[in-house]
């Protein structure tokens, strides 16, 4: 942005440009940071608006035409014009089941897990793909307006985009020619467009509410030093403007079954509607001879129950950070959905404010706010640090489909945890690691990220191998898992890239059920350590005895045969206080034949010795 330093000849050279974007549902925008003033400003381009509309359309020819040119095709030609391609980022067919109604192109299912993919005119793309030729039109559009060419960015993600998706938006950017410095969420990055003002003495609570065209997000910051901590985040990846628009042009279809087939030219129509409802009571319209028609108040019916969705998410987010309405000083605004004032009067309502700051455009705030993270990279900038969250658990299964959890659900990122395992079985030479994400206490009940197998472990008795696990997440919110034997020096590592991303009800049903069935299953993780615990001695004990026969009599090895036997089938039960005490009465019974061991070795070592001189 761009600096100046010194070429080895002594002579002026200037640092690469590093652009700050916002690749969003509806609009993307590139942002970079003046020379002169050294503020964010939104690039407008050569005669261009300062907005990229998120739009795609293939020609027959395979030609493609992207932004506000492609418009007109999508009520000319909606089967090769692709919109809401964000949406589409790191999912499957199966994630995106109760959106493919929604869209007018063909999203194809293959039968897998895999990523989906979009056919236009006999070609096939991927949502990856898709969202490089947005990239490569917001590159194209900085590098006339800048005069230099532009090759490393800073991209915004909604907050509770999973590793997936956020992998997904890097792979977009490698694609359309960019280095992508850094993945930030984009409440985070609104509040860093927000907070250059703020004084940095003071500390300041805030709520960021981030309604875009496609996303939602609400994030809970702490504002001191230049530091901006996030506290929390939540939010919908499926809940946005264009739901508002769908809601419209449902109501219009259901009084007016002859407009079914117009539905597309209705979104744009939809899109209208609301903008005009900000300043009047009614909006009204024709479309092929069709009135159209739209009351303030039914308006306000057919979105309360979206606004409805987006206060939920804020009232979990202030549950994680542990904090109440009227601990928060501040509510910024972000998204061109914010613009609207039933959404403002309810936000406003929520937070108890009879003032909430929407004082930057709420459609550049992001991208602005990525600017500035693009200036801190650069190095220009050193009074601001930005600490961002992860937003659910992450952790290994251990014996018996336990739930280790490694890094805690709003942990900060980039974080590292390091833990040491062992094996249970003497001579196992492989140990499976499956890394799961989610808050149950089993892992059948949350979700497999990714899994793999650390090979070569020299063969050693049951616990004796020294196995550390490394969990790391970096500042984009994407996993690396390391396993390494210290004894051998045996190591292997997985970057976790998931197929398939959570829904957002997943993700919601997710925390739900940690709250509701806590109880359950802390009791039913218990009942697996004992189990757990129980096989172990039984296995230790059987060696122990095979070994050792030869100190025991027969009635000693008759009982704890019969102990072992009852223990065994204790595992059974699924009774942990029975298991518990036939664990203290096989671990009572067997600890003198292991004293009596030791005093035969102790007096085999002394045999023969001299003590002293």
């Amino acid at each position: 942005m761009p600096s100046i330093s010194i070429n080895l000849d002594g002579s002026l050279k200037q640092a690469e440009t590093i652009v700050g974007i916002d690749l969003g549902t509806t609009n993307s925008l590139v942002a970079a940071i003046d020379k002169t003033t050294h503020k964010p400003y939104v690039i407008k381009g050569k005669n261009k608006g300062v907005i990229v509309p998120s739009l795609i359309h293939f020609s027959i020819d395979n030609s493609i035409i992207v932004g506000e040119e492609a418009r007109p095709f999508l009520s000319e030609q909606p089967e090769s014009t692709i919109y809401s391609v964000k949406r589409l980022l790191g999912r499957s067919y199966r994630d995106l089941a109760n959106q493919i109604s929604k869209v007018h192109y063909k999203i194809i299912d293959d039968g897998s897990e895999e990523l989906v993919k979009v056919k236009v005119h006999q070609q096939y793309y991927s949502p990856i793909e898709l969202s490089s030729f947005i990239l490569k039109e917001l590159k194209r559009k900085a590098e006339s307006e800048l005069g230099t060419e532009v090759k490393k960015a800073v991209i915004t993600v909604p907050a509770y985009f999973n590793d997936s998706q956020r992998q997904a938006t890097r792979d977009a950017g490698k694609l359309a020619g960019l280095e992508v410095l850094r993945i930030i969420n984009e409440p985070t990055a609104a509040a860093l467009a927000y907070g250059l003002n703020h004084d940095k003495n003071k500390e300041k609570l805030v709520a960021v509410y981030d309604f875009g065209g496609g996303t939602f997000d609400v994030t809970i910051l702490r504002l001191f030093e230049g530091v901006f901590d996030v506290l929390a985040s939540n939010g919908d990846t499926y809940l946005g403007g264009d739901d508002i628009d769908h809601a419209i042009v449902q109501y219009w279809v259901e009084n007016n079954p002859k407009l079914q087939e117009l539905q597309l030219q209705l979104r744009l129509v939809a899109e209208e509607a609301k903008k005009h409802l900000n300043h009047h009571e009614v909006f009204e319209d024709n479309i092929h001879g069709e009135k159209l028609v739209l009351s303030l108040n039914t308006f306000k019916l057919l979105i309360t129950g979206l606004i409805e969705k987006t206060l939920s998410c804020c009232q979990h987010a202030l549950n994680d950070s542990k904090l109440k309405l009227d601990d928060i000083e501040e509510v910024i605004l972000v998204g061109g959905s914010t613009r609207s004032l039933l959404v403002k009067e309810a936000v406003a309502d929520y937070f108890n404010k009879s003032h909430i700051n929407d004082s930057l455009n709420p459609d550049e705030v992001v991208a602005l706010g990525a600017a500035v993270e693009s200036d801190i990279l650069a190095g220009n900038r050193k009074d601001l640090l930005l600490l961002d969250v992860t937003p659910l658990s992450l952790g290994i299964e251990t014996m018996g489909g336990l739930m280790d959890f490694m890094i805690s659900r709003n942990s900060k990122i980039p974080a590292q945890f390091v833990k040491e395992y062992t094996t249970y079985v003497d001579g196992q030479v492989n140990l499976g690691i499956n890394v799961y994400q989610g808050e149950r206490e089993q892992v059948n009940q949350n979700r497999k990220l990714g899994s793999f197998e650390l090979k070569g472990i020299p063969a050693m008795p049951a616990g004796l191998p020294k196995i550390r696990v490394v969990f790391s997440i970096n500042a984009d919110g994407i996993l690396k898992v390391e396993a390494k034997e210290l004894r051998s020096d045996i190591s292997q590592e997985i970057e976790i890239k998931p197929q398939y991303g959570l829904t957002d009800a997943q993700v919601e049903k997710m925390l739900q059920d940690s709250l509701e069935h806590a109880k359950i299953d802390m009791e039913s993780r218990l009942l697996v350590e004992a189990k757990n615990e129980a096989k172990q001695l039984v296995y230790v004990t059987e060696r122990f005895v095979e070994r050792n026969m030869i100190l025991l009599n027969d009635e000693e090895l008759q009982h704890i045969n019969l102990l072992i036997n009852d223990l065994n089938n204790s595992i059974e039960s699924d009774d942990r206080n029975i298991i518990l005490s036939l664990i203290d009465e096989l671990n009572q019974f067997s600890t003198p034949f292991a004293q009596r061991l030791m005093d035969i070795s102790i007096s085999k070592a002394l045999k023969g010795k001299v003590i002293g001189d």
